[in-house]
């Protein structure tokens, strides 16, 4: 079996020498493919993460070459590891900077739920103060089940509307975060 990945065209009508499809389906494949992560690492996932973009697994193939750690410049929030209370308002600080569309990724058991740090100073799940669009079981999880969240993104982002940002669902979900 091999291990490259074709990519398919959005659904459209094809012709000789042309292709038609709707700018949504469009902007959603090249979206999906060139997403730029930015780690947010604070434990043991944070290395597995590491042997995920190394050459074995290597998630470049996927269209997540450049790690950004500019949230500015970053449309994939990949956060690993315990996160504490004293650290949440920097991690909800770095979701807010950075730009939309924007998606969140919960990488591993403490990222997710807290993991076995059920203590006062422990977050319990990143979702407590910023809205999370996969999560990724595992203590720490495998390479491949990341390469296999990511694939998720890829398919969140592929199928999003471009007007879902501007929805007052999507408002309503900020604001039930406090984010404006």
């Amino acid at each position: 079996m091999s291990d490259i990945q074709i990519v398919e065209a959005p659904p459209g009508v094809e012709g000789a020498g042309f292709f038609a499809t709707s700018l949504d389906k469009a902007i959603g494949l090249a979206r999906s493919y060139s997403l730029w992560p930015l780690p947010f690492a604070t434990s043991c996932c944070g290395i597995e993460f590491m042997a995920t973009m190394a050459s074995t697994y290597d998630l470049a193939r996927f269209g997540a070459e450049r790690m950004s750690f500019s949230p500015r410049q970053a449309d994939l929030l990949m956060v690993m590891g315990t996160i504490s209370k004293k650290m949440g308002p920097v991690l909800r600080q770095v979701y807010i900077q950075m730009a939309e569309p924007r998606w969140v990724l919960a990488m591993g058991a403490c990222a997710s739920s807290g993991g076995i740090f059920d203590t006062y100073s422990v977050l319990q799940g990143i979702d407590e103060i910023i809205p999370v669009d996969v999560y990724i079981p595992g203590c720490p999880p495998r390479p491949e089940a990341v390469i296999d969240g990511f694939m998720q993104i890829q398919k969140l982002v592929q199928t999003e509307s471009l007007r879902r940002r501007s929805s007052p669902e999507y408002q309503k979900l900020l604001a039930s975060y406090g984010i404006q």
